[in-house]
């Protein structure tokens, strides 16, 4: 019985595009670093994608929704910028995505829709996440990508 076929081909002489996850942490500033380099090293393509979590109570509270949108936005934009000159300097194509929604849903939506080669993210700094699990855990755990977790 032949094998299943892989939903597409992951591998060549090297990754074609990286995606890299980018919060504004101090973990994911270095993720993002290695990942310009490595995406320099490799002569790919960068796709950095933002993701602000959408709180749980901002149904409750009137305006919370536009405000949240508009500190994500005003983040975003701060994150894009240093982002690309960062890029440019080292001469790396560099895409910038910001979305709302959970992290681990948008960046597991980013890397298949673009067909990622690989996955950078930063290590939690939330204690709590080493017990139900942080973000990096979850992505290694899909198996889809491998999965870099910068310290």
């Amino acid at each position: 019985m032949a094998s299943p076929e892989p939903e597409f081909e992951l591998g060549s002489d090297g990754p074609t595009l990286i995606l890299v996850g980018v919060d504004g942490s101090r973990t994911s500033w270095r993720a993002a670093a290695y990942a310009i380099g490595l995406a320099r090293r490799q002569h790919c393509r960068l796709l950095a994608v933002f993701a602000a979590p959408l709180s749980a109570g901002i149904g409750v509270a009137p305006g919370a929704a536009a405000a949240l949108s508009e500190a994500a936005t005003q983040a975003a934009g701060e994150i894009a910028g240093r982002l690309r000159d960062a890029a440019a300097e080292l001469g790396v194509a560099l895409e910038f995505r910001a979305v709302l929604g959970d992290p681990w849903t948008e960046l597991k939506r980013a890397a298949a829709e673009s067909r990622a080669d690989a996955v950078v993210v930063g290590a939690s700094e939330h204690a709590g996440h080493r017990i139900v699990g942080s973000l990096a855990t979850r992505l290694v755990r899909s198996g889809k990508w491998p999965v870099t977790v910068v310290p």
